[in-house]
């Protein structure tokens, strides 16, 4: 697996080849999720268990005054209004670069809390998504309904300074890489160079919108450890 091909958060390919902690699923035929699965597979009936799970994205100092969003049958809604301007919410698969194996894997479970700049610039791009998807639009849809919606400007500018925590031991960011390693997200213009995937270079750089309509480059850092302050594997 090339880490040019992970899931962020929002989202979720698979990174370079490595060793990874406690069980992971068989790998998948690139073809095993060709189409959407039924909505109800995507929802979670716990609203409470969505609730933490999007908080373990970032520390308790972070996700404890944040906004959290959980996802309905007709898009994300506000569970619980925060103080601090960053915004938690659970990501699933169809925020994947368009061309991913798993974009309508119905397991994936992508926690990420977004800072202000985030909130304001990048999850409108997670809202607009997920309501072509609630709309039953097909993948091909989604992606030429963000083609049009960059051409129209009808998207938020990238806000100088967004990024985003995903460093949650209990996401699920796709079959091979389970939850993967806990890391940070910087969301830059497409012509910024931060030197990532060069040897030795500890920033990645991540698919999610490389290539797709949404003009943004998602740089990932590694953590080194979880959300809860334990330590995380090493690459």
């Amino acid at each position: 697996m090339k880490k040019t091909h992970l899931f962020s958060c929002l989202i979720a390919s698979c990174i370079s080849a490595m060793p990874l902690t406690g069980a992971a699923a068989s790998t998948p035929s690139p073809h095993s999720y060709p189409n959407m699965a039924p909505l109800a597979q995507y929802l979670m009936s716990d609203r409470t268990t969505e609730i933490a799970l999007a908080r373990s994205a970032a520390p308790p100092s972070i996700s404890a005054q944040a906004t959290v969003l959980v996802l309905e049958a007709h898009g994300y809604v506000t569970a619980v209004e925060g103080k601090n301007g960053f915004v938690c919410a659970v990501e699933r698969g169809w925020m994947s670069p368009f061309d991913a194996p798993n974009f309508w894997n119905p397991k994936l479970r992508g926690p990420i809390c977004f800072n202000a700049e985030a909130a304001k610039s990048i999850l409108p791009m997670t809202y607009k998504r997920t309501l072509l998807v609630v709309a039953g639009k097909s993948r091909e849809e989604i992606k030429k309904a963000m083609e049009a919606a960059v051409a129209a400007k009808q998207l938020p500018p990238l806000e100088p300074g967004a990024m985003s925590y995903m460093m949650s031991k209990q996401g699920y960011l796709d079959d091979q890489a389970g939850h993967w390693i806990p890391h940070l997200m910087f969301y830059t213009a497409t012509n910024v160079d931060w030197g990532a995937d060069k040897e030795d270079s500890p920033i990645m750089l991540n698919t999610q919108f490389h290539g797709a309509p949404e003009p943004v480059n998602v740089l990932m850092i590694p953590a080194g450890k979880w959300s809860d302050g334990t330590a995380a594997p090493s690459m």
